[in-house]
């Protein structure tokens, strides 16, 4: 011990470093290694960081959400919040969030994929692709329209009206699971109507550089109609084939596989199977056909539902699917500053009003412009009255991009956060108007007394 006379021990404060002690001379000097018998292992890791604390906060505050009973939900986003960049405490971190709430929508979208069908698809094509079409187009119009009141230009406008436009996958499945709706025919046109609108983001996705050359940003290059229309028709062509890949190999290769596997009697390995085919599958399609994970998913649980096992393949990845769901929620509270609620709350409450009113109301009336009864425009305008994974997204691109302000960023965050809340409330209040337009429908007609006039 007499070499360490007049020095200080220092330890590392960054918790992220792993522990190497050095002894340093009092006043200055050269640095020195502390001896050490062992090499030091790091024993935090990013990942196991925000797994660990995503999943225990959401854990508590989604107790008490439920002992409050309030929507698990509300508990979830309170979490995100909580280990979020705006709170004092410990930061999880917002990039391993993300991609760990991107696994969850694959997951879930698979499920869906695993519950429907072809023909399920073909079969509410009237409602749900022109009832989407139009539905964006109003909405966006209602936002290019609320940001000229702020002074914003018109690019801004068009990405603040897309954003707000396109519903979360997430929100929207959970809450037809919850309420046994989702093989419904109303779930069946709401999951529908989520499909055309993954598509028409896509297209929103390659659009956004050109639009951004158009208004000359110095992030993006300007480019000639030509150009936009050759980026168009690619887009469109990949994703044509990437649907003709999967509806027809998918159909015959995806379920053999699985029977082959389920021969080997091992659970192990079919998990496994399920897991490389939802995981496989997006991924092939997001890096080589540029479609979203959430689409490839889908079609991925589409051509599973083909196998007689497509039962058990639900099954196995149930649990998964719901963790990383919650870790989605948690992603988004991670993105939310509390303060924007108060500091901004009449821009606030005009893009709410758009998701909340305006995106319900167009919805009822083009279900029932297209021939479509009241009970299933109730349940398409509760559940695309809010806004999630796809409007982060486009924001975060346009951002990017210098075509979108951080202000507008702020809003859609915010709007998400309350319309994610609201959103169960929202369901509950189409059954409970459901059941009474049912009810009111099933009262027989009263009699006509004999001998009156008619």
């Amino acid at each position: 011990m007499e070499g360490l006379k007049g020095r200080t021990l220092v330890i590392p404060t960054d918790y992220r470093t792993p522990y190497r002690p050095s002894v340093q001379r009092v006043g200055g000097g050269n640095t020195t290694p502390y001896p050490s018998r062992r090499p030091a292992l790091p024993h935090h890791t990013e990942l196991i960081g925000t797994i660990a604390a995503g999943l225990t906060v959401a854990f508590i505050l989604g107790a008490l959400a439920w002992r409050l009973r309030l929507p698990l939900i509300v508990g979830y986003l309170a979490a995100g919040i909580m280990v979020g960049p705006f709170t004092p405490g410990y930061v999880a971190d917002q990039g391993v969030a993300t991609q760990l709430a991107e696994i969850g929508v694959i997951l879930l979208m698979f499920g869906v994929g695993l519950h429907f069908s072809i023909g399920d698809l073909l079969s509410v094509r009237r409602l749900a692709l022109p009832g989407a079409i139009g539905q964006v187009l109003f909405a966006t119009l209602l936002g290019v329209a609320l940001s000229r009141l702020w002074g914003w230009g018109l690019a801004e406008g068009i990405v603040l009206g897309l954003a707000l436009s396109v519903a979360s996958t997430v929100v929207l499945l959970r809450a037809l699971n919850g309420s046994n709706e989702l093989e419904t025919p109303q779930g069946r046109v709401a999951v529908g109507w989520l499909v055309v609108e993954d598509l028409i983001t896509v297209l929103a996705l390659v659009l956004l550089p050109a639009l951004a050359g158009f208004v000359g940003t110095s992030q993006a290059t300007s480019a000639t109609g030509w150009e936009l229309a050759w980026d168009v028709t690619v887009t469109l062509a990949k994703v044509g084939a990437f649907i003709v890949l999967m509806l027809v190999a998918g159909t015959r290769a995806v379920p053999w596989v699985l029977a082959r596997v389920a021969t080997t009697g091992s659970r192990e390995l079919f998990i496994l199977a399920v897991l490389a085919i939802s995981l496989g599958v997006s991924f092939i399609a997001a890096e080589l056909f540029d479609v979203s994970f959430a689409l490839g998913a889908f079609l991925a649980g589409l051509v599973v539902n083909a196998s007689p096992l497509s039962h058990r393949a639900g099954e196995e990845a149930l649990p998964l699917r719901e963790a990383f769901s919650v870790l989605f929620f948690v992603s988004v509270g991670m993105l939310i500053d509390p303060q924007i609620l108060w500091e901004r709350a009449a821009e606030l409450g005009g893009v709410l009003a758009i998701v909340l009113v305006a995106k319900a109301a167009v919805a009822i009336a083009l279900v029932r412009a297209l021939g479509g009864d009241l009970s299933i425009g109730l349940t398409v305008a509760a559940g695309l009255s809010q806004v999630g994974e796809f409007s982060f997204i486009l924001v975060e691109g346009a951002f990017a991009l210098g075509i979108f302000p951080d202000t507008g960023r702020d809003l859609v965050l915010g709007a998400a956060l309350v319309s994610i809340t609201l959103n169960p409330l929202l369901f509950a209040l189409a059954r409970r108007v459901r059941g009474r337009v049912t009810t009111q429908a099933a009262v027989p007609a009263r009699p006509v007394p004999l001998g009156a006039d008619h």
